[in-house]
């Protein structure tokens, strides 16, 4: 019987490595959602500089350049971050479904079997019936 979530309480070797699991994801997931923001933040100043049209348009009076990194970036960081944390969070609701899988999984089974050896009779018919009718 695999008894995960006491695993993970007492942090034996097998709970040990399953937190390290759910940290090893959460920071890939951190370090791709960083990368994919460096690229975009990197590839912005690049097209004004191939495309130097476009660095010298203007809206509202104001250089789109500066309207871009000015203005534009901030919503992007935040979505990023709001993007990060539903990501981590659905990767530790994950864990927690996995830990409590285990204990449902085994717990219920034993009871089940339980459950099932009680109401029968050594030859195997049910005695859950009423005797009376």
């Amino acid at each position: 019987m695999v008894r995960t979530r006491v695993e993970v309480q007492e942090q034996t070797e097998v709970g040990d490595a399953l937190v390290r699991g759910l940290m090893r994801a959460q920071l890939g997931l951190g370090l791709r959602l960083g990368g994919a923001l460096l690229v975009v933040a990197a590839a912005i100043p690049v097209v004004f500089w191939l495309m130097p049209s476009v660095a010298d348009a203007d809206a509202f009076g104001i250089r789109l350049p500066w309207l871009v990194l000015g203005l534009l970036t901030f919503p992007v960081l935040y979505l990023t971050g709001r993007l990060y944390v539903h990501l981590a969070d659905q990767a530790e609701r994950d864990f927690m479904g996995l830990v409590d899988d285990d204990i449902t999984d085994s717990v219920g089974s034993d009871i089940t079997d339980s459950v099932a050896s009680d109401t029968t009779d050594s030859v195997g018919s049910d005695i859950t019936e009423d005797p009376r009718s």
